[in-house]
């Protein structure tokens, strides 16, 4: 399990920051993703980034807007979510796992799950 902070209400057009710390279980895996589940909606995919890389992987719906990144002691994980939009809001689950290239925007290769947190975007 990730501990998760970070979050709240934010205006249209501003930014958050939410952190995930991995705990000792999840430090293993290859990858960790960002997913948000809005209200009445599945959980979608929006950002993941592999251990082994810098480079994160995005939905297109936050592409340009959004950065996923590492922290230098390589346990937590950042997303930086700038030009926020009514429509970002949702519950932001971290997730960590042993996923692949291809298998980065899929929930189902995420074995380990933060708590969640709000993100709630006033137009």
């Amino acid at each position: 399990v990730q501990l998760q902070s970070g979050g709240g209400p934010v205006q249209a057009g501003g930014s958050l920051r939410l952190s995930c710390a991995a705990s000792p279980s999840t430090r293993s895996t290859s990858a960790m993703g960002w997913f948000r589940q809005g209200a009445g909606e599945d959980r979608k995919f929006v950002a993941a980034i592999k251990w082994s890389s810098n480079r994160g992987t995005y939905a297109d719906s936050v592409k340009g807007r959004f950065t996923i990144s590492r922290g230098n002691a390589g346990n937590t994980v950042y997303l930086e979510m700038n030009s926020l939009k009514p429509e970002d809001t949702a519950i932001y689950y971290c997730a960590a796992g042993n996923a692949i290239t291809s298998t980065l925007t899929n929930s189902r290769a995420y074995a380990y799950w933060g708590q969640g947190t709000q993100v709630t975007v006033s137009s």
